[in-house]
This record gives C-alpha cells, sequence and structure tokens, in this order.
C-alpha cells in the first residue's frame, strides 16, 4: 500500500517556516471502522524536503506517533522564497506519495511588529496632522475670529 501524500499546510515566521503535517488517511479497517496509519505502524517516520533558491535539501527523517504535528524549519533568510514537501513512510513500508509542493516566503519581520509599526504610523501622522491644523490656525487660514460686536464688548 502507498502512504500519502500528507495534507500539508505551511505559514511563515521570522526567518523560518511553521510546517504543520496531517498523515494521510489509511484504507484499512477493522471492525468495520476505518484505521488511522497510528493504529497501524504505532511510529511512523517524516521527511521534510526544503526547497531553496540554491536546490532541493533533504532534511533528515524524524518520527512521530501523532496523526497532526508541526516542525519549525528555522535558521532560513528573511524575504526568500522556500517550497517545502512532506513524505510519511513506516518502518515496514517505504512506498510513499510526497505532498505537493506548498511555497511561501520567511517573514523578516515577526508578524506582531508590523502591529506596533502600524500604531507608531498612526500616532506620528495624528500628531503632524494635529501640528499642521495648529499652524493654518495660527496663520489665520482656518476658523478666523470675527470682530465681536461692539454692544457686548
Amino acid at each position: 500500500a502507498l502512504l500519502g501524500p500528507p495534507e500539508v499546510n505551511i505559514s511563515s515566521c521570522l526567518n523560518c517556516i511553521n510546517v504543520t503535517i496531517k498523515l494521510p488517511t489509511s484504507h484499512f479497517t477493522k471492525n468495520g471502522k476505518l484505521m488511522s496509519l497510528t493504529d497501524i505502524y504505532k511510529e511512523l517516520d517524516y521527511g521534510i524536503t526544503l526547497k531553496t533558491p540554491d536546490g532541493e535539501h533533504k532534511r533528515p527523517l524524524e518520527k512521530t506517533n501523532e496523526e497532526i504535528f508541526s516542525t519549525v524549519i528555522e535558521e532560513l533568510y528573511p524575504n526568500r522564497n522556500y517550497c517545502v514537501s512532506v513524505m510519511i513512510t513506516a518502518s515496514l513500508n517505504k512506498h510513499c506519495i510526497p505532498s505537493a509542493w506548498k511555497c511561501i516566503t520567511a517573514d523578516a519581520v515577526a508578524q506582531q511588529d508590523y502591529h506596533t509599526v502600524t500604531i507608531a504610523g498612526a500616532v506620528c501622522f495624528s500628531l503632524m496632522l494635529a501640528g499642521a491644523l495648529k499652524c493654518m490656525h495660527a496663520g489665520g487660514y482656518i476658523l478666523q475670529k470675527k470682530s465681536l460686536p461692539h454692544t457686548l464688548v
């Protein structure tokens, strides 16, 4: 029986990629119930191939006994495009179909830092706008004071 392809989702983090892997479904049933690959093999190996602008890099096989799990590929260059393909094998079954390539650009700035930059930008803009209005007001461009009627003086 062929193993795969697994379901793969990727998201970018600071100089890294977070890879979430869902094991492929098996076609084996026991007592009318579909068995998971972890029911059958107890432990599986997964291998990640990383495609970079320099070529493909096969990472060492790692073990899992979970249906859905995540791993992080670190020490990547920011703002570069990376593609990931995952294959699942078992000690008793080396026949596998790798996942389709999923591609993403590694972040140069951590996601939450964007909010800080946006807020800081908004505050600066507000201050500049307030300053400009104040200057215009002082210069008499807006809200020109009408002279008060003589009866009130």
